[in-house]
């Protein structure tokens, strides 16, 4: 199965936070799966990276880059497709982020690991 990780996902994951469900952390550690993450994700955390709101114990780009590497986490594009899509989506969930995986996740199909909510009210499968 393919799986989209919402950013809180990643960051709990590659920093093995308690707060990461169980039954995310099997879902990204089955071989089977390909396991992806929106670049909107990383654009987040740069943002938040840069502004104090986040931190690692090694500059931001070498993190991410050996996160990815060391997990087998790709990259999912964000396509034109994608952002157009956005300007259909109903307002249940705010934060601009969110609204493009959730378009992501619809689009390409992908259910979406992560702990919010709000994404139940869009046609997106969410796993945690």
């Amino acid at each position: 199965m393919r799986l989209l990780l919402d950013t809180h996902t990643f960051i709990w994951y590659v920093t093995n936070n308690s707060k990461l469900s169980s039954t995310a952390k099997l879902l990204i550690n089955d071989e089977n799966n390909e396991v992806v993450m929106s670049k909107a994700s990383v654009w987040e955390m740069a943002i938040k990276y840069s502004i104090g709101k986040l931190s690692f114990d090694t500059r931001f780009d070498i993190f991410i880059e050996r996160q990815l590497s060391l997990n087998n986490i790709e990259l999912l594009d964000i396509e034109t497709n994608h952002l157009i899509a956005i300007a259909t989506l109903p307002p249940h969930h705010g934060d601009p982020f969110d609204r493009l995986i959730i378009v992501q996740a619809m689009l390409e199909g992908l259910p979406v690991v992560g702990i919010d909510a709000a994404f139940d009210a869009y046609e997106v499968r969410r796993l945690w």
